[in-house]
């Protein structure tokens, strides 16, 4: 089941971080975020995705941003979400809403 809101809807100053912390908008997370044609690629990932059968698809910016970051940085699945769950220019970078402590999804998401 796909339930898609366009990553093009996120500014930085909307992402709701910890008290006193404020985003670089010149962090390279950031500046990435902004670089990738997010819609488009969106698009592709949920061609391969049944639209009304199956439980509800995590959201595209989350598994392609996710994928993006463990490439980028070389380190494992497992990694990849604790990095995620650590930091919030990598939760930017994904599109969630703001910074939450808990990693937003398991690492058998990127099993291939």
């Amino acid at each position: 089941m796909i339930r898609y809101i366009s990553q093009k809807q996120l500014p930085l100053e909307g992402f709701d971080t910890p008290p006193g912390m404020i985003l670089d908008p010149t962090n390279r997370w950031v500046k990435l975020r902004d670089c990738i044609p997010w819609d488009e690629l969106s698009e592709s990932y949920y061609k391969t995705l049944c639209s009304n059968l199956g439980r509800p698809a995590k959201d595209a910016g989350i598994v392609i941003g996710a994928v993006i970051i463990k490439h980028k940085l070389s380190v494992s699945d497992e990694e990849t979400v604790e990095q995620i769950r650590e930091n919030p220019y990598l939760q930017y970078f994904i599109g969630l809403k703001g910074f939450q402590a808990q990693a937003p999804f398991a690492s058998s998401l990127l099993v291939e």
